[in-house]
């Protein structure tokens, strides 16, 4: 009896002896599959940048070069302004949205760190030609993105010197969650019991907006209200709506419309430029233009869409112009038939 235990103990030492030597000799050979890494390859992967500027390499972009780098390699894609184009997500604007009912999440509504910016656009975009940028090209395209969200002025120049001086508005909302009892913990068992006999929809997706290029009804009017508006072109007004893309980031129309990056354009037919007392951004030179006779109609919204630095030296307004005509047609009658509310 004695003989076998000792025997099973034996061969038990035995087996487990194998086992290690094996176990080591398999782990000090290769199985001929692939290589090691090179130094390079390696440098290439890690490209990470983190909310302490770690990881950013050395360079510097401005505000000015950074809006020709974005019109040539992220306009198409996300807008002039950043307001996204059909399904494209918006990049700009979205302030005080976070807790209303259709949020938009921007860079400068959302997004926590700045970090997350330069390291997204420098490994992912642009799209389909990915990492193809230079570092500077970097530094100017997220100094441009904070200028459309109205975080730096035009002059602003971002560096790795500077990078972590910039905080993006909705930083504080993002933080480590220590509670004990984390959701994720709570949620591992679940019951399954006492469940519903059968699952109805209450709800559906109706602000999704994931069709591009559709038209919006008119938010209707509470009985009483009375708009007069001139004949319309309504195929002119289909088009221009299209054409305000390029707008919606920084101007909201309609009855519920506030104050953004710009102005709210409701009534903007006969108003003064500069005119609109709750509106705290205006430039200097807006309001002494308002104040010199400046009233915005057909010819003076026009010839200010066409070039707006060139009509209005000084504006804030950073915003290259509409060069078509037919555009801008199309634009105006859509702001005629759209922004007549009293708002």
């Amino acid at each position: 009896m004695v003989q076998r235990k000792m025997l099973k103990y034996l061969s038990f030492v035995i087996a487990h002896f194998f086992l290690i030597f094996f176990a080591q000799t398999s782990q000090s050979e290769t199985l001929g599959l692939g290589r090691i890494a090179t130094e390079k390859e390696l440098k290439a992967w890690d490209i990470d940048v983190r909310p302490d500027g770690k990881g950013l390499p050395i360079g510097s972009g401005s505000v000015l070069s950074g809006e020709d780098t974005y019109t040539e390699n992220c306009a198409s894609c996300h807008g002039d302004f950043g307001e996204g184009i059909d399904r494209w997500p918006e990049l700009a604007g979205g302030f005080d949205t976070l807790d209303s009912d259709d949020p938009v999440k921007t860079i400068g509504s959302y997004w926590p760190y700045l970090s997350t910016v330069w390291d997204y656009v420098h490994r992912a975009m642009p799209f389909g030609n990915a990492q193809s940028l230079t570092n500077d090209d970097v530094y100017s395209i997220t100094a441009y993105l904070l200028y459309l969200n109205d975080l730096v002025d035009e002059e602003f120049e971002l560096s790795h010197e500077n990078f972590t001086a910039i905080s993006l508005p909705n930083e504080s909302n993002f933080y480590l969650d220590n509670r004990k009892n984390l959701e994720n913990e709570m949620f591992v068992n679940r019951c399954m019991q006492q469940c519903k006999p059968e699952v109805k929809i209450t709800k559906r997706a109706v602000v999704l907006d994931v069709t591009p290029d559709t038209i919006t009804e008119k938010s209707s009017l509470e009985q009483g209200d009375q708009i007069e508006i001139a004949s319309t072109n309504l195929e002119l007004v289909k088009d221009g709506e299209k054409v305000f893309k390029k707008c919606k980031a920084c101007h909201k129309i309609g009855i519920d419309a506030k104050h953004g990056t710009g102005p709210h354009l409701n009534n903007i037919y006969g108003r003064v430029a500069g005119g609109l007392k709750d509106y705290r951004k205006y430039s200097k030179n807006i309001k002494k233009a308002g104040e010199s006779g400046l009233i915005w109609d057909l010819e003076s919204l026009s010839g200010f869409i066409e070039n707006p630095k060139k009509y209005l030296a000084g504006t804030k307004m950073n915003f290259k112009g509409i060069k078509k005509s037919s555009d801008r047609t199309a634009l105006l009658e859509y702001l005629k038939d759209t922004t007549s509310l009293d708002n």
